[in-house]
């Protein structure tokens, strides 16, 4: 995928995923469900091509959290993350379940185990995600993590799946020396989402 030049042939990928995502919430979905279903659905996506507006691609000078989708109801959300060479993200939580899956690059997720005594947090699970691999985080276990592009001189592209509105979500970021917490609400760093339903390429 050429960052910034790609042109999009057919956002159904996108829109196939959400669509089913949302008759998962429809039936019911729990977490254990969704974690259990959604998986394949992400891959699927991920895999898929020129899909992803060209936007959505470029690295800046630090990472990218870019809102694809939210379930009118806030059951879901889907998120690009962008993460240009060398970049990385705070130690940090969700507080509800998530996937994440690489579209392009490779990205390393490392959980960190807070100290209770304030001392440094400590590695536990790494994960290496190449294209098409899905990680699979919980909201009571493998919650607190750090991503860092793993792909050396190149961007990583990874799409994000979480049980809320994740952007308006209050959260921790933690120091990693200390273990002491520091509350946020990440919002988005686009201002408009991509159109999933103009189908008129597909009606014509």
């Amino acid at each position: 995928m050429d960052n910034g030049s790609t042109l999009i042939q057919d956002i159904a990928p996108l829109r196939d995923f959400v669509r089913g995502m949302t008759a998962l919430a429809d039936a019911g979905g729990d977490e254990a469900l969704f974690l259990k279903e959604a998986p394949d659905l992400l891959r699927r996506l991920v895999l898929s091509e020129n899909w992803l507006p060209p936007e959505y691609t470029a690295p800046t000078d630090t990472f990218r959290q870019l809102l694809l989708h939210c379930d009118p109801q806030e059951r879901f959300s889907v998120v690009c993350f962008v993460c240009g060479p060398g970049q990385q993200t705070p130690v940090h939580n969700h507080t509800v379940w998530g996937l994440v899956a690489v579209h392009q690059g490779e990205e390393i997720s490392t959980e960190m185990l807070a100290d209770p005594h304030g001392g440094p947090m400590r590695p536990g699970r790494v994960d290496r995600l190449k294209r098409g691999d899905v990680v699979v985080l919980s909201s009571d276990s493998y919650d607190t993590h750090r991503v860092e592009n793993g792909a050396e001189g190149r961007t990583s592209i990874s799409i994000h799946v979480y049980g809320a509105n994740i952007g308006a979500v209050r959260r921790a970021m933690f120091n990693a020396e200390t273990s002491q917490p520091e509350y946020f609400v990440s919002g988005y760093d686009n201002k408009a989402v991509p159109n999933l339903w103009d189908l008129s390429r597909v009606a014509a």
